[in-house]
C-alpha cells in the first residue's frame, strides 16, 4: 500500500462521485519507458485519476487505482464494458492484500503455489460481496504496482475484442492516458479465474492455468 492508512478498492458505486479535476486523455497516449522516472510518472498518473495501460504475464491490461471509483468507471467507457462484469485488483505482494479480503487455507495454498501467476483467484471482500485478485508475474506490472499501490484493472482492449498485445495496441484505446511500454506481452490467454468462495474450488474461467493442474484430476469413479 501507498501508506500505512489503506485505503480499501471501491466495491460500490456512490450515487454521487467526487468533484474534482480529472485528467483528460490526450489523441494518442502518453508512452511510459519502464524506468525509475517513467513507472514514478505512471504512479503519478493513477493517482490523479488517470487509467493507463500495462503489460501483464498474459495481455496488456487497463489499470486505475483501487481507491478511485470514478476513475474505475472510466474504464467501463473506454472498454464498452458492461457494469456487471467485474474488475480484477492487482497488487504487488500478498501484504497488500491485508483488509481488503478474506484468506482463508484453501487461498494460501494456492496463492503459494500460482503466485506470482496467471492465475485469479475469487474470495470474500471484507467490505462485502466478493473479489478477483491476483499478483502478476512480471517484471514490468509488479514494478508499478510498487510504485502506485494496487490497481482494478482488465485486459486492454474493446469488449469482446481480442486483449492488445503491444503498447501500440494498448494505447490506441481512446481514454487512456497513458500507456507503459514493457514490449510485447508473453501471454495471449487471461489468467485462470478461479472462485474460492464455496464449499468446493470452481474454475469460473479456463485460462493460461489448465484446470486440471489447478484442481487436478477428476476422483476415479467406482465401478
Amino acid at each position: 500500500m501507498r501508506s500505512d492508512r489503506r485505503r480499501r478498492p471501491l466495491l460500490c458505486r456512490p450515487s454521487h462521485s467526487p468533484r474534482r479535476r480529472r485528467p483528460r486523455a490526450s489523441p494518442r497516449s502518453v508512452v511510459l519507458k519502464p524506468t525509475k522516472a517513467g513507472l514514478q510518472r505512471a504512479a503519478q498518473l493513477l493517482r490523479s485519476g488517470a487509467v493507463l495501460a500495462f503489460p501483464t504475464d498474459t495481455v496488456y491490461g487497463l489499470g486505475a487505482s483501487a481507491d478511485d471509483e470514478v476513475a474505475q468507471k472510466r474504464i467501463y467507457q473506454i472498454k464498452g464494458r458492461p457494469v456487471g462484469l467485474p474488475l480484477i485488483l492487482m497488487v504487488a505482494a500478498e501484504s497488500q492484500l491485508e483488509g481488503l479480503v478474506h484468506v482463508d487455507s484453501r487461498a494460501e495454498a494456492m496463492m503459494r503455489k500460482w503466485w506470482p501467476g496467471p492465475l485469479t483467484l475469487i474470495l470474500y471482500a471484507t467490505g462485502g460481496g466478493t473479489l478477483g485478485v491476483r499478483i502478476p508475474k512480471h517484471r514490468v506490472a509488479l514494478d508499478l504496482l510498487r510504485h502506485a499501490g494496487p490497481l482494478m484493472t482488465t485486459s486492454a482492449n474493446l469488449h469482446g475484442r481480442e486483449p492488445a498485445m503491444t503498447a501500440e495496441e494498448a494505447g490506441a484505446l481512446s481514454g487512456v492516458m497513458a500507456v507503459v511500454d514493457g514490449g510485447n506481452a508473453p501471454g495471449g490467454t487471461a489468467s485462470t479465474v478461479l472462485d474460492l468462495t464455496g464449499p468446493e474450488p470452481h474454475v469460473l474461467r479456463e485460462g493460461a492455468i489448465p484446470t486440471v493442474e489447478v484442481l487436478g484430476p477428476p476422483p476415479l469413479k467406482s465401478s
